[in-house]
């Protein structure tokens, strides 16, 4: 997978793994990673599958319709690459924490929903959940910061707390930030999911 790896100046720090939203690339978040922790290392990567020339992480139907067997698949590829980036670059696997936006969030929470030690906490802008009628993993000891919009049209509010249910009857510890710009990440979301990772992730 397309990817950056930035070195950071802790290496007791969680890997920062950096998921871009639709028609993004691996540049786009990077400061927005730095923002969150300016000392920990970044790993950030390339959605595999293009739609009308936009890189995105799965393939979808419709827009709120999401491709079931494609985003099995990629969660499964990224999840396989985590283990090969972990291995080249000398970083602890089980030190990973995600920030996800939008699509890029999407990925991230479907890594949780498939594989119980993917990710030890992850920072999800604006996800919608990724798939229903499925038992997730123990996610006993993830802490997870949900980013969400009350009035978001691509993602209803009845989404995001149906997101944070399914989590927290995983036994993960969910955080859910509301704001009231739509879609948008904005700087006071960005605000609250750095005091929150600077309070949560240990």
């Amino acid at each position: 997978m397309k990817h950056i790896f930035q070195k950071g100046n802790d290496p007791t720090k969680p890997v920062l793994l950096v998921l871009h939203g639709t028609g993004g690339n691996e540049l786009d978040m990077l400061p927005i990673a730095g923002r969150i922790d300016a000392d920990a290392s970044v790993l950030s990567v390339r959605g595999n599958v293009l739609e009308n020339g936009m890189p995105r992480f799965f393939r979808r139907l419709a827009e709120g319709v999401f491709d079931e067997e494609d985003l099995i698949f990629r969660t499964k590829e990224l999840h396989d690459f985590l283990d090969e980036a972990a291995e080249k670059y000398q970083f602890d696997r089980d030190n990973i924490v995600a920030i996800g936006y939008s699509n890029g969030a999407n990925i991230a929470g479907s890594l949780l929903f498939h594989y119980e030690n993917a990710l030890k906490g992850a920072i999800l802008h604006h996800p919608m959940v990724p798939r229903r009628g499925v038992e997730l993993p123990n996610l006993e000891g993830k802490s997870i910061f949900i980013g969400a919009g009350s009035n978001d049209p691509m993602c209803s509010p009845e989404e995001s707390t149906e997101l944070q249910s399914l989590l927290e009857s995983a036994n993960a510890n969910v955080h859910l930030h509301w704001e009231n710009w739509g879609h948008q990440l904005t700087v006071s979301e960005l605000e609250a999911a750095k005091k929150w990772y600077e309070e949560t992730i240990k």
